[in-house]
């Protein structure tokens, strides 16, 4: 028997009427680990491994979703990850499914190669990216996250401080709603330039330095390196929401110092 004539006779489940009148929200496939190569804002590809959620709604007549077309679509359209067409396929994933409400959500690490601020060292840092798409009803909803590591220090030990100054690294989450392109990377150098450092993958002698007395020169609270970066968010206009949040892990404490800003413009 051909594999044609097989489907034929074989029942799909899925598509029977179901009869408790419920809808559901999203239904779909949840932490699959997929390969892809990521636009980045200098038009290359780089090769990373990204975790997806793939979800659609449900409407009350039907029984199941068709989740091997979730796979399918992986598998034909995500292999290549680009903001600017990250969306459609959102769109396209809604019609194969025949559902009025699509979402994927998708997170991997991105290496950037940075070079030391003295010696000029090349080395790459990694970010963790997270993208979310989202269809309804003929509008799409895009979000960009990125956590960021940088270094704070602390202006209140400077200033009673004889000598010195306690400092740490700290994590600074950005997610935003664009409403014109943005890359990540565009959101990576908002929040480095206002941190009291940035951070680097390999430093030599005289870049470390550079940057401790960086840092020295340039005390911020949590409270201020939020308010800064606030500052710069609420001046872009291509951007329509965003949530930010830091946390310092501090290094003469056994808990984090942490602050967070919201807003819609």
């Amino acid at each position: 028997m051909s594999v044609h004539s097989a489907n034929k006779t074989i029942e799909d489940v899925q598509n029977s009427e179901d009869t408790r009148r419920i809808d559901i929200d999203r239904v779909g496939i949840k932490s699959i680990r997929h390969p892809v190569l990521f636009r980045q804002r200098d038009g290359e590809l780089q090769a990373t491994v990204a975790m997806f959620d793939m979800t659609v709604n449900l409407s009350h007549e039907q029984k199941g979703t068709h989740m091997s077309r979730f796979v399918e679509i992986l598998n034909e359209e995500l292999g290549e990850l680009d903001i600017r067409t990250f969306p459609q396929v959102i769109s396209d994933m809604a019609s194969r499914l025949e559902a009025d409400h699509a979402y994927i959500e998708t997170h991997f690490p991105l290496f950037i190669r940075k070079k030391a601020p003295v010696t000029s060292v090349p080395s790459l840092l990694d970010y963790e990216v997270t993208l979310t798409g989202e269809w309804i009803a003929g509008l799409s909803k895009l979000w960009l996250k990125v956590v960021v590591p940088v270094t704070s220090l602390c202006p209140c030990s400077k200033k009673i401080s004889d000598y010195g100054a306690h400092n740490q690294r700290s994590h600074v989450t950005l997610t935003v709603q664009p409403r014109e392109l943005l890359w990540v990377e565009d959101l990576i150098d908002l929040i480095e330039r206002q941190a009291s450092s940035q951070i680097y993958g390999l430093l030599k002698r005289a870049d470390e330095k550079y940057v401790t007395e960086r840092a020295y020169n340039n005390p911020k609270f949590v409270e201020d390196i939020v308010r800064d970066i606030a500052n710069d968010l609420n001046q872009n206009k291509a951007i329509l929401y965003y949530k930010l949040e830091t946390e310092n892990f501090e290094s003469i404490h056994n808990h984090s110092a942490y602050a967070i800003i919201e807003r819609f413009k």
